[in-house]
């Protein structure tokens, strides 16, 4: 799985392969690294990179790694693809779920007027909640899901224009 992210406002590139990971912040080198994950309570895990280890909580966008928190926005390339060509502020954006996963909450309808930034739809993944947000102003134009629907990685969730 690939995806690209905004930590603390710096883009990057995680793409997660079977047992290892590699890690690309914009303009600088590549990480690469075997990985696990072994869950210890809802939104907390215990990540081994190598040879080292992590405690990793995640709750509403902030991800906490040994208790330094990053704020971390995750975009699905396949649905975004627009943002570096067009600019994020023109035409219709497909929101798609970035992994398999349990949609917990829709919180918009069709028609809804949106903030760029506004809270979306909620979806749970590996025992993760993640709020799925506006990437832009607009109006919500079609939901294509809805509570307690199982999605696939890649699925879109619905439309903004």
């Amino acid at each position: 799985m690939k995806v690209e992210a905004a930590i603390d406002g710096r883009a990057a590139t995680l793409d997660l392969n079977g047992g290892t990971f590699r890690y690309e912040r914009e303009g600088g080198d590549a990480i690469e690294r075997e990985y696990s994950v072994a869950a210890l309570a809802p939104g907390s895990f215990s990540v081994l990179i190598g040879e080292r280890s992590y405690r990793v909580a995640a709750a509403g966008g902030e991800v906490r790694v040994n208790g330094r928190a990053f704020r971390v926005e995750v975009f699905d390339p396949r649905g975004m693809r627009s943002r570096k060509s067009k600019g994020i502020g023109e035409g219709r954006i497909e929101i798609a779920a970035m992994m398999p996963g349990k949609v917990v909450r829709v919180l918009v309808a069709e028609g809804d007027e949106v903030e760029a930034g506004a809270g979306l739809v909620v979806v749970e993944a590996m025992k993760m909640q993640n709020e799925m947000k506006s990437p832009k102003s607009g109006r919500v134009l079609e939901v294509k899901t809805k509570a307690e629907a199982t999605v696939a990685a890649g699925e879109v969730l619905l439309l903004i224009e």
